[in-house]
């Protein structure tokens, strides 16, 4: 007889309340937030987060620099040609493939939507290298809706607060929707990946600076 697949308990999420109290602190310490990747327009931040899957935004910035001072239009980073595009974007992991999707995409701009970014999920996701949580940026940063992108830092807090527990990326974007106050949902996503890239890290997280510290009661809390 084949073994019974295990079973995750997730954690109990937190009451509206609490939740409330976690965004307020958030806010009150950076009422505004920004995303960390460089971008001039739609266009260059669609691409820019195309670029940064599996890599630092760090280095995604370090190589869109000069790419974007000479291609900031579909039409001007088509003209330089996959092969230039390669070179400038060649130190980002999986460069290779992302060329690819950037020629691709900037193709299919051209032709479906006169060389704009299109406003809407499913025309975003419809584009090469486009998934879900690149959509939910790209909505979110440029076009100014209530999305919930998570990567691996939201994932993270999102479990560890209990703000949204889940055992995949969906269960927890599904479960921000939900829980997030609207009044809090424009910057939400950033300040989870904020506090999780700066404060409340994978291995190593820095409870005793964290504003949430007297809320978290996450397995991984350090207490000294």
């Amino acid at each position: 007889m084949a073994a019974s697949a295990k079973r995750i308990t997730l954690p109990r999420a937190r009451k509206p309340a609490e939740i409330y109290e976690i965004f307020r602190r958030f806010q009150a310490a950076n009422p505004e937030p920004k995303g960390e990747l460089d971008y001039v327009n739609a266009f260059t931040l669609l691409v820019a987060v195309v670029l940064s899957a599996q890599a630092t935004d760090v280095g995604v910035n370090k190589a869109t620099r000069p790419l974007f001072a000479i291609a900031d239009t579909p039409a001007k980073m088509l003209a330089l040609g996959e092969e230039t595009v390669r070179d400038y974007i060649k130190t980002i992991g999986l460069f290779r493939t992302k060329a690819k999707n950037v020629i691709a995409l900037c193709e299919r701009l051209i032709a479906e939507y006169g060389g704009e970014v299109p406003a809407t999920r499913e025309a975003l996701e419809s584009l090469p290298g486009v998934g879900r949580k690149t959509a939910n940026v790209v909505l979110n940063i440029a076009f100014g809706e209530i999305t919930h992108a998570v990567d691996t830092h939201v994932f993270r807090i999102a479990n560890r607060l209990r703000i949204a527990p889940g055992q995949n990326v969906l269960q927890v974007e599904l479960g921000l929707e939900k829980a997030v106050p609207p009044e809090f949902g424009r910057h939400a996503h950033h300040w989870l990946i904020l506090h999780g890239r700066y404060t409340c890290k994978a291995q190593r997280p820095e409870c005793v600076r964290c504003i949430q510290n007297d809320l978290c009661d996450s397995a991984d809390k350090r207490i000294a």
